[in-house]
C-alpha cells in the first residue's frame, strides 16, 4: 500500500490488482507497505495495466488532487449513465491537470469541435460542465468550457469503451458529415438548432453502431428510397464516406435511417 495523500491511496487486493481507493482521511498516517484491514466505504479503482508503466508509474506523475477530482465527476457520471468504465480514470485526472496548467499559464487549447460535441453527448457535457466546477472548488481556477468539451470525450470513453482520442476521432468525421450535407443541400445549419442536434445525435451514434457492427432492426430502404429519393441518394453517398473513413462495411438500414433524417432538414 502507497499513500497518495490524505484521502488517497493506491493498494494491491486479494488477487493482486493494483488498486486505487478514494475516501476522507484514508491515507491519512499511513505508512508505505501497510496492510488495509478496513477501506472505511472507500471507492475503488481497479487499474488495468497496459503492460508499459505500472499504475504506480503512471500516478507518480499525476498529483494525487487531479485524481480526487476525476473520481467527483465519474461518480456524477454514474448517477446519471449507472455502468460506467473505471479505466478512463487515470487519463481523465491526467487531462485535468494539464488543462489546469495550461489555465495558470493563460494557455487556451481550441476545441473547433466544441458545438458539435455538446450536440453528439449532451448527458456526458451536463456532467463535464458540472466538472469545472469541481475544479474550480477544488483548485480555484476558472476553465474554459472548451475544456468541458474534451471532459465529455473522457466520459464518453467510459460509457462506448473507447477512449477520447477515438471519441474525438469520431466527433470530427461527424462533423466532417454534417458539412458534406449542408454543402449537399446548400445550407448552413444553425448548430443552436433542434434539427441540428437531432441530426448530429443521428450521425454520432450512427457512427459507433458501424464500429461496433450493430444492427438496427428497422429496414424501411424501399419505402424511404422510393419516397425520399433525393435523401436517400445523399444518405447513400455520406454512408459511402464512412466506409472508406473507418473500413468497414455500412448495412443497408443505416442508409434508410440517416435519409429519414436529412429529410427532416430539407
Amino acid at each position: 500500500m502507497k499513500a497518495l495523500n490524505n484521502n488517497s491511496l493506491l493498494a494491491l487486493d486479494s488477487d493482486h490488482h493494483e488498486v486505487i481507493l478514494i475516501g476522507k482521511g484514508l491515507g491519512f498516517g499511513r505508512k508505505n507497505g501497510e496492510r488495509l484491514e478496513d477501506t472505511h466505504d472507500a471507492k475503488i479503482y481497479t487499474l488495468t495495466n497496459d503492460g508499459n508503466n505500472s499504475a504506480l508509474q503512471k500516478i507518480n506523475s499525476i498529483n494525487p488532487i487531479f485524481i480526487e477530482i476525476a473520481v467527483q465527476i465519474i461518480s456524477e457520471a454514474e448517477k446519471k449513465f449507472q455502468d460506467i468504465n473505471k479505466d478512463i480514470l487515470l487519463p481523465m485526472a491526467d487531462h485535468i491537470a494539464m488543462a489546469v496548467k495550461r489555465g495558470h499559464n493563460g494557455v487556451l487549447l481550441p476545441n473547433p469541435f466544441h458545438h458539435d460535441i455538446m450536440s453528439m453527448f449532451p448527458d456526458e457535457y451536463h456532467i463535464a460542465k458540472k466538472g469545472l466546477n469541481v475544479i474550480y472548488r477544488k483548485i480555484g481556477i476558472h476553465l474554459p468550457v472548451e475544456e468541458a468539451g474534451y471532459l465529455s470525450l473522457h466520459i464518453h470513453a467510459g460509457l462506448s469503451g473507447e477512449n477520447a482520442a477515438a471519441s474525438l476521432a469520431d466527433a470530427k468525421l461527424a462533423a466532417i458529415l454534417i458539412h458534406k450535407i449542408e454543402l449537399a443541400l446548400n445550407r448552413n445549419f444553425s448548430k443552436n438548432t433542434l434539427k441540428y442536434n437531432r441530426l448530429m445525435s443521428h450521425v454520432s451514434y450512427m457512427i459507433l453502431r458501424i464500429k461496433k457492427h450493430e444492427r438496427i432492426s428497422v429496414d424501411m430502404n424501399k419505402y424511404v428510397q422510393t419516397s425520399f429519393p433525393q435523401a436517400y441518394a445523399l444518405a447513400a453517398e455520406i454512408c459511402t464516406d464512412i466506409v472508406s473513413e473507418l473500413q468497414t462495411d455500412v448495412f443497408p438500414e443505416e442508409i434508410s435511417l440517416l435519409a429519414l433524417h436529412i429529410q427532416r432538414v430539407i
